[in-house]
């Protein structure tokens, strides 16, 4: 793999991930497997490596890590035994820079996500476990003015929206009057940015990933502190 400052994906790229939504089954992948490797694969792992050094600079305790399997870059195989959609290949790119304490994807982490038809950032927690849903619940009760700095920060805010599913009801210990209320019932901490379905082909593109992430560092330094991790 060849080291790039600023890596990009491919038109070819993103017709691959076109046209494996239209063939998502067994055959069509085998006969296409190089095409995969070559335009995908090899695509999204340039990506990551270029990733590492500014990933360093803004969050040093996330990795950023370019392997085929077991790395940032999440697997092309669904797992299909407890799900009906029974399509044995997810349609998209999923790169995730975990925390290096991290066991799974419901850690903190940064993610990027790549298909024909939607391209997004998100920064955050998504189903975290409950203890550490509870440490971040804990933690906004008792720093309410540090989680509103970090929430409202007006560079975080210019990329990102706050995402994710909520409880119907306060959590368990919490008063339906709380002030923080519509927070405290989050059960994901994630923030979105969407992007448009072309910009992974520009040449700025990691650019733009770059100065999100960076922006997302009130958030996530928030997030690390609740479940006491190092950001």
């Amino acid at each position: 793999m060849k080291s790039n400052r600023y890596a990009s994906f491919t038109p070819e790229t993103l017709a691959f991930l076109k046209e494996l939504s239209r063939n998502n089954n067994r055959e069509w992948f085998a006969a296409n497997k190089q095409r995969y490797e070559e335009q995908v694969l090899d695509v999204a792992l340039e990506f990551i490596q270029a990733m590492q050094t500014p990933l360093a600079k803004i969050a040093p305790h996330f990795t950023a890590v370019p392997k085929r399997m077991g790395g940032s870059l999440m697997r092309v195989y669904r797992d299909t035994r407890f799900s009906k959609n029974k399509a044995p290949y997810k349609t998209n790119i999923g790169i995730q820079f975990r925390h290096e304490n991290a066991r799974d994807v419901h850690a903190p982490g940064y993610y990027l996500h790549i298909d024909s038809d939607e391209v997004f950032l998100g920064v955050g927690m998504w189903h975290p476990d409950p203890t550490a849903l509870a440490a971040v619940r804990q933690r906004i009760h008792t720093k309410q003015s540090e989680w509103l700095k970090a929430r409202d920060d007006r560079k975080f805010r210019s990329h990102f929206d706050l995402g994710g599913e909520s409880l119907s009801r306060p959590p368990k210990g919490i008063s339906k009057d709380h002030p923080l209320l519509d927070d405290l019932r989050r059960k994901d901490f994630i923030a979105i940015k969407n992007l448009e379905t072309s910009d992974p082909l520009h040449a700025q593109f990691q650019k733009e990933v770059e100065s999100a992430f960076a922006a997302a560092t009130p958030f996530m330094s928030f997030l690390c502190k609740a479940v006491g991790v190092a950001h």
